[in-house]
């Protein structure tokens, strides 16, 4: 059953009640939209995949599509050991995946704890476009992958077995700051329409318990978004991006005003005023309005961010709270 169906009741009861978008939001709406043009962005050094989404965009597609494709080039790399195909598996050796994905209507999809499916995010598109729920996990979630078609496939490739028997040697297990650059995959995309859609995807901490979930398929940590305001994604130490809501955070201190910049800044400042180890991890977040403005802020030096606009692609440096 899709979803459309499930929810179309109650879209009703509330176009009953004389439920709408405020006033200044839909004025804020209507003059930006026609200011804009597309926009992708991504966190890292992902240019491959912020080129495939706005390549996409300037052709005409749909945000949605543009970030499914965008971080699908990723889940796909298998040089990119954190995300997709060929992800550093737990310390028991299986690769488990984790990815969500919004669209600009609000509705969103998440899988975790995925094993054996090379797309996470697009079994995540499924799970928001062709069941009533948000989110699937663990075999469950790869019932589902099947019956709507995806096949299995065996995701520890050679290199990634070889490091984990290495690992298994001494079984050490600590974050290490910046090994995110080739980590968490988290994009928003603007498209002709001014319409904002995000996802994030990623296998999550090289050598995790198994069962572990970080912040990437949740919504509101990993990822979040508001077509009315704009939308963030985040990645590093998922743990401390869950305690804080840090993706939710930022799009609520835009839509009060706040710069993407600015509103980067404040969710990393949650942290660090909070968390007396933060000198021992990394979090970043990355974030876009609806005028198509970016912003980014990390704790350590060392992040950075991929833009495609106007046809440039281009890798960016974020500015950060630790700045040795």
């Amino acid at each position: 059953m899709k979803r459309r169906n499930f929810l179309k009741n109650a879209g009703m009861v509330g176009v009953a009640l004389g439920t709408a978008p405020s006033v200044f939001s839909q004025t804020n709406l209507n003059s930006i939209t026609s200011k804009t043009s597309p926009i992708a962005v991504a966190t890292w050094n992902f240019q491959n995949a912020t080129k495939m989404a706005g390549s996409m965009l300037y052709d005409g597609a749909s945000a949605l599509d543009a970030v499914e494709k965008g971080v699908m080039v990723e889940e796909a790399n298998l040089k990119n050991t954190t995300v997709g195909n060929g992800g550093a598996p737990d310390r028991d050796g299986n690769v488990t995946l984790d990815a969500c994905i919004m669209s600009p209507d609000g509705n969103a999809g998440s899988v975790v704890y995925l094993k054996e499916i090379e797309h996470p995010v697009s079994v995540a598109r499924k799970v928001m476009e062709e069941t009533p729920h948000v989110m699937l996990a663990g075999e469950g979630a790869l019932q589902f992958a099947i019956q709507q078609g995806f096949k299995r496939k065996n995701l520890l490739t050679p290199e990634s077995e070889t490091a984990w028997k290495e690992w298994l040697k001494k079984k050490e297990y600590k974050p290490i700051i910046n090994i995110e650059n080739h980590d968490t995959i988290g994009m928003l995309c603007l498209d002709r329409n001014g319409d904002i859609a995000g996802a994030c995807t990623t296998s999550g901490l090289a050598y995790k318990m198994n069962g572990r979930v970080g912040d990437s398929p949740i919504i509101g940590a990993g990822l979040y978004l508001d077509n009315e305001v704009g939308g963030a994604v985040a990645t590093g130490m998922g743990e401390a991006i869950l305690k804080s809501v840090g993706s939710f955070l930022i799009v609520e201190l835009m839509r009060q005003g706040k710069s993407p910049q600015e509103a980067c800044e404040e969710a990393v400042m949650r942290t660090v005023n909070k968390d007396p180890d933060y000198k021992n991890f990394q979090i970043a977040f990355l974030a876009m309005n609806k005028a198509g403005e970016v912003g980014s802020y990390c704790i350590h030096k060392g992040f950075t961010y991929a833009k495609y606009h106007e046809g440039e692609n281009t890798n960016n440096p974020s500015s950060s709270y630790l700045e040795e």
